[in-house]
């Protein structure tokens, strides 16, 4: 009898020895959008149909495969991956690499983050760009081209990735990395601080940038994913204190008018629409409303 109990007792420390041996699990969640993929310029490399949209899709894959082969080999479990491009259907499913999760086509409740939770550990943003009228970043809009002239979150201005990030940071959720034309990486480094940044090219303006050839930029996104990830420590949430105020300014006073008629939406001018969110889960959810309420199908 004694000693079975002292074998059961050395198979339950040689079991938390190993627990304690074994590496922390790590899970990574990247958001990809395609302004920001190197050699984006115009138009003629973003949507199904245009020029040169088959081939720009190669290269955004390329790209985030690169995040994502450098967080496995930092040590990732598990990595998912958001495809946040116009119609979320842009990443080459086949050309991804295997172990990854993938999340496509909207609406999402939580539009570019969609299945990001408190389980992550970093959330990495890739193909990013600044938002509408920052001078010389690519074709810089603020999450709908089409539709939104700003966004505030608590009285702030932000970028999308501003709201992904907080997003993000309501899981506790830090973002580390952001890929995409040097004034996106600004941006995001005077929101959220001293994130790592993968400048793929050099805006001049609008639809005009300095371009690192694709395998360059390749290499930059794992060397600054591989960065990223080994000062993982460094990096802070990015939390809004609640309730969370979104304000957004439409190009279409129409927009404004229509989505003010909702109880609890406010419009303290013409083409903006204020509404008082419970946290960011909400304030989302209310942003998925104002991108998708009245868009063609």
């Amino acid at each position: 009898m004694r000693h079975a109990i002292l074998a059961v007792l050395f198979t339950i420390l040689a079991s938390l020895a190993a627990a304690a041996q074994a590496p922390p699990k790590l899970k990574v969640y990247i958001s990809a959008d395609m302004e920001g993929i190197g050699g984006v310029v115009t138009r003629s490399q973003l949507a199904p149909g245009e020029p040169e949209y088959e081939r720009f899709r190669e290269f955004m894959t390329g790209e985030v495969n690169a995040a994502i082969e450098a967080a496995l080999e930092a040590g990732a479990s598990e990595v998912v991956v958001s495809d946040s491009h116009g119609n979320g259907q842009n990443l080459l499913v086949e050309k991804l690499h295997p172990a990854v999760r993938l999340v496509r086509s909207w609406p999402r409740p939580l539009v570019m983050m969609q299945g990001i939770d408190e389980t992550f550990d970093a959330a990495i943003f890739i193909g990013y760009h600044a938002a509408e009228g920052v001078p010389e970043a690519i074709l810089a809009h603020t999450m709908s081209s089409a539709r939104f002239l700003w966004i505030k979150l608590n009285g702030t201005s932000v970028p999308e990735a501003g709201v992904n990030a907080a997003i993000a940071g309501h899981f506790g959720v830090p973002v580390v990395l952001i890929a995409g034309d040097q004034g996106i990486i600004a941006q995001a480094r005077q929101l959220l601080g001293d994130i790592e940044g993968a400048e793929v090219k050099r805006a001049y303006g609008v639809t005009s940038a300095m371009t690192l050839h694709p395998t360059a930029a390749q290499k930059l996104i794992r060397e600054r994913v591989r960065a990223a990830l080994r000062r993982l420590k460094d990096f802070k949430p990015y939390r809004l204190t609640t309730p969370v105020t979104v304000e957004i300014a439409f190009k279409s006073i129409v927009d404004a008018e229509v989505l003010s008629l909702l109880p609890g939406v406010e419009r303290p001018e013409g083409n903006v629409v204020r509404f008082r969110a419970r946290d960011m889960l909400e304030a989302s959810r209310f942003l998925t409303v104002a991108m998708f309420y009245n868009a063609p199908r």
